[in-house]
């Protein structure tokens, strides 16, 4: 399947989506829609892009049906998002993260999409395993958010064998970059506060670890995966393969930030739900997907901290 014709990515104005529509706007030949409501996403950041931007929510079954006509390729990465907020609204995460994908996939379906990639996660689905983690691991969620993307990675099993939709569920480790004004994970979260001056508050002993890939290089892979050849309806890790500890994360931050203006950092008991140690085997992807990160953990923290120098608070 050569990458041309007409893409849908939904929640394509999030932190995600801004980077991967400008990685997807390089190749010739492909017309892209997104469809996002905006509640967490930017429509700005798509200002002046060839696209054309439609605002909706994925669990409006009749506007999903008018943006999937003349779909090649779906891209879902709307999700409600975050391991706490789903623990403080389960009802909202399933109603977000499952009907609406249920939602997405029964469109598709109707209108004869050829792929279906669906934006997972490693480490809430897996929970506590002994790392690295892969994908043949039993899952066992720990969170309302891990429940619910282990459900779409169900029903994307469920369509490619119920009605041979060629679904690529994409296991996310922790994604960071530019364009994450909004995003509630550690590195966004962190430069966030130390733009504010604001002290940093670490859960736990920070001993936590987890896998902290560059968006950059998970644009890339998506990309291959819109027409590797890969086994459908099966999970897809992509991470580094490398361990790093929240406390580690904070020295190099401080490294990138400066000595001078890093805020006091405190400790705090750690949170019911997140996992402990989360790192992934990312064989499949190497195999699958030809996928090699080039983006080191310094490099990238030090392209975030300037984006975040360049725009300031949104």
């Amino acid at each position: 399947m050569a990458l041309a014709g007409r893409c849908l990515v939904t929640g394509g104005a999030g932190f995600i989506g801004s980077n991967l529509i400008r990685a997807l706007l390089s190749r010739p030949g492909l017309k892209i829609r997104v469809l996002d409501n905006l509640s967490s996403g930017r429509g700005q950041d798509l200002d002046n892009l060839p696209v054309e931007m439609v605002v909706g929510d994925i669990r409006d079954r009749d506007l999903v049906d008018r943006v999937m006509a003349g779909i090649q390729v779906v891209i879902a990465l709307a999700a409600h998002t975050g391991v706490v907020q789903s623990v403080e609204n389960p009802a909202e995460d399933l109603s977000i993260n499952v009907a609406g994908t249920l939602n997405l996939l029964e469109a598709a379906v109707r209108h004869r999409v050829d792929r279906f990639i669906f934006a997972s996660t490693g480490g809430a689905i897996v929970g506590e395993a002994v790392p690295p983690v892969h994908e043949d691991l039993p899952p066992r969620p720990l969170s309302p958010y891990g429940a619910g993307k282990l459900a779409g990675e169900g029903y994307c099993s469920a369509f490619w064998g119920s009605y041979g939709l060629k679904t690529v569920p994409l296991r996310f480790s922790n994604i960071y970059g530019p364009f994450s004004y909004h995003k509630g994970s550690v590195i966004a979260k962190f430069f966030r506060l130390v733009q504010a001056r604001r002290e940093l508050t670490i859960f736990g002993d920070g001993e936590q670890t987890r896998d902290f890939l560059f968006v950059d290089d998970l644009c890339r892979a998506i990309r291959t995966a819109m027409t590797a050849d890969l086994p459908f309806g099966e999970p897809v890790q992509l991470g580094t393969g490398r361990e790093t500890s929240i406390n580690a994360l904070v020295h190099l931050m401080r490294q990138v930030v400066g000595e001078s203006r890093f805020p006091p950092v405190r400790y705090a008991p750690p949170r019911p739900g997140e996992v402990q140690r989360n790192f992934m085997n990312i064989a499949r992807a190497r195999k699958f997907l030809h996928f090699n990160p080039a983006t080191d953990l310094a490099t990238g923290l030090r392209k975030t901290w300037q984006w975040f120098q360049k725009v300031g608070s949104p």
